[in-house]
């Protein structure tokens, strides 16, 4: 922080959306690393990767149990569910089990098909692609999905979970538009790190699509 000199690290998502000739944010996330607040000891032994993904597994099953006050349980205290077909954030066991009451009307069960971990002292994330199967209606949805976990009271709860559908899916772009390549999606931050720099909110705010989600820091 140039006006402080502090330094402080985050985690960070950025989905860009081609949006009249322009890459622009479509959805930005940015919050805190989890060992900065989970109280955790530095020398804590991090959960192995293939251990990370199971815990997919017992949230999959709370789903598979059709009981909403099943998959409230396995977030955390003090938990933040940003779901596929709600703008509401979901941050207490009340409104995350009044979420599901509806979702789990359509006996959804998910397939995990990309997978991205990382782990530390007492949290663990994994970040990828999940598909959906409703056994109500035989239909599929595939979503991005990332889960962060953390050890509460010994046992692995969802501290932060965001769900939402494939950009593809809702963006009008056509199937034969070419992939960006991946030096120039990195390069995308150092518009958005450049508008900082000009320390004018509008030259930020300009970075961002007509339609955005930024769910920030502080």
């Amino acid at each position: 922080m140039g006006a402080t000199g502090d330094k402080v690290k985050g985690r960070y998502s950025f989905i860009y959306m081609l949006e009249d000739g322009q890459w622009k944010i479509a959805h930005h996330h940015s919050s805190v690393m989890p060992e900065e607040h989970s109280g955790a000891s530095a020398s804590s032994a991090p959960i192995a990767d293939d251990e990370v993904r199971s815990l997919f597994s017992l949230w999959n099953n709370a789903l598979a149990t059709l009981n909403p006050d099943e998959v409230a349980k396995r977030y955390s205290k003090a938990p933040c569910l940003l779901p596929t077909v709600s703008d509401v954030p979901r941050t207490d066991y009340d409104s995350i089990k009044a979420y599901f009451v509806d979702f789990l009307k359509k006996e959804p069960q998910g397939t995990i098909l990309e997978s991205y971990v990382t782990s530390g002292p007492d949290w663990c994330m994994d970040d990828g692609i999940y598909e959906f199967t409703m056994g109500a209606t035989g239909d599929k949805v595939k979503g991005r999905y990332s889960f962060i976990y953390m050890l509460e009271d010994g046992q692995w709860k969802i501290a932060h979970h965001h769900s939402s559908v494939m950009p593809e899916e809702h963006s009008g772009a056509s199937a034969s538009s070419a992939p960006i390549a991946d030096d120039e999606v990195r390069s995308l931050f150092s518009l958005w790190n450049n508008a900082l720099a000009t320390l004018n909110p509008d030259e930020v705010a300009k970075r961002y699509s007509k339609a955005p989600c930024l769910l920030p820091t502080v």
